[in-house]
């Protein structure tokens, strides 16, 4: 009776090998390969590479500031943490959170794993705006890999459409700080609420970002954020 227990445990284990493997990887496969990441400003900063492996297998989301790294490489200063990596084209990308916004990993190939920051970069502090160093400027702060469908903020009982007010602060910023005062309505008095952003996929699944009031919204990884090129697509509705 033991020997059979044991054959039908090690079939369903084999059985369910691929779905846990492909769920792994499906949590796992962003399409930019870190290189390197570095904390501080232009003037002074430091590589933070291993610790930032240290988060990443730890959690995908992290808000980050110099207590996250341990260090403060520019006193009086603010700073960013720049992740630069590789895309599936080829091509460099870099990707700037400015000091106490929220980095999400999503969009980096092998983020927990730590199966990155192992290959060559330039060594450039240089980025963004730049087009040195094969960092395309605007086309690179522009390129997320998720369509934006539509955007509510709200709670379960009680959320409203912010759609076109996050296009004028998409076309502002990159990133910022939401609350009511964002969106310039509180459609459930009382509650927290939160903002979602449900989108489109390189795969074509759908998938739900959400941000709880009083977080930042960052929109590096939205494809065409800073342009407003999206939410032209079919939504179901849903919340």
């Amino acid at each position: 009776m033991f020997g059979i227990r044991l054959a039908v445990s090690m079939l369903l284990t084999v059985a369910f090998l691929p779905t846990l493997a492909a769920a792994q990887y499906s949590n796992d496969a962003g399409q930019y390969v870190i290189l390197s990441a570095q904390y501080g400003t232009e003037r002074n900063h430091v590589d933070v590479t291993n610790r930032l492996k240290e988060l990443a297998q730890r959690d995908r989301v992290f808000r980050m500031g110099n207590s996250t790294f341990g260090v403060d490489p520019d006193h009086g200063q603010v700073k960013a943490l720049r992740i630069y990596a590789r895309g599936a084209d080829g091509r460099e990308r870099m990707f700037e959170y400015r000091e106490g916004s929220t980095v999400d990993g999503s969009q980096f190939r092998g983020w927990d794993r730590g199966e990155w920051g192992q290959e060559g970069w330039s060594g450039r502090w240089e980025g963004g705006s730049t087009n040195e160093g094969n960092y395309n400027g605007g086309d690179a702060r522009d390129a997320g890999q998720y369509v934006i469908l539509s955007a509510q903020y709200g709670t379960e009982r009680n959320h409203v459409d912010v759609t076109d007010r996050l296009k004028k602060l998409a076309r502002q910023d990159r990133t910022f700080y939401m609350n009511n005062n964002t969106f310039g309505v509180d459609p459930d008095r009382g509650r927290t609420k939160v903002l979602r952003i449900y989108t489109r996929g390189p795969d074509g699944r759908q998938r739900t970002f959400e941000y709880w009031e009083g977080s930042t919204v960052d929109g590096s990884q939205f494809s065409s954020w800073g342009r407003g090129e999206w939410a032209n697509e079919r939504w179901n509705g849903r919340w």
